[in-house]
């Protein structure tokens, strides 16, 4: 894999979600980008167990168990403001066995869905942030292929989002400011989908059933 940018897409005035992901998507294919199959990114939130927590008023932490079907056989655990662990598809059923430890959000799950697109050396994913049955935001995922080092591509990656966000392109995300020149991993892809997907929480006023 290359360096990736994740940013969210403001809903365009007047339009749903649907409706602004198939003109994002339509602004693809007019610049030549081909379909590439699907994607899917989930995430599911679990909280300390209060049982676990000593003193009255200790601060519970979250944990966010993630899945990407770019990496079908891998499973993302990231704790707040802490590492990212990697682990294979088993880890979904020892968070079942640490329930004593670690419980389930209720209706925290929250997922974004939608078309691949290749230009070139850039892989485009343009997905749809669902809560339940709701739409909740547009989420844009640019890879760079040929380069494994944010900021000897960033100005390139940036370029082309231009091309297609306009007025709404990102900055640089905060793990290329982390990792300056360490090579990109896809942990650091998760860490953006973990931030996009917190701010959307908070933009819907959709806090995490959970013990802070």
């Amino acid at each position: 894999m290359g360096v990736t940018c994740v940013s969210q897409m403001p809903v365009a005035e007047g339009k749903s979600v649907q409706q602004t992901v198939e003109l994002l998507t339509r602004k693809l294919e007019m610049l030549g980008a081909e379909k590439q199959g699907t994607f899917c990114v989930d995430c599911e939130t679990y909280h300390t167990a209060a049982s676990t927590l000593g003193s009255q008023g200790q601060a519970g932490k979250l944990m966010y168990v993630m899945h990407n079907s770019e990496y079908p056989l891998s499973c993302f655990a990231l704790f707040e403001n802490g590492p990212c662990l990697v682990a294979d598809t088993n880890f979904d059923v020892l968070m079942v066995k640490l329930k004593g430890f670690f419980q389930s959000a209720k209706a925290s799950k929250i997922e974004t869905r939608g078309t691949r697109y290749q230009y070139c050396d850039f892989l485009v994913k343009v997905g749809t942030v669902t809560m339940g049955p709701s739409a909740r935001g547009i989420s844009v995922e640019v890879e760079y292929g040929p380069c494994v080092v944010a900021s000897d591509c960033w100005s390139l990656l940036l370029e082309f989002l231009q091309s297609f966000l306009g007025s709404h392109t990102p900055g640089a995300p905060t793990v290329f400011g982390n990792r300056h020149d360490a090579v990109y991993s896809p942990a650091d892809t998760m860490v953006q989908y973990m931030e996009l997907f917190n701010k959307i929480r908070k933009q819907q006023q959709v806090p995490v059933a959970g013990i802070r």
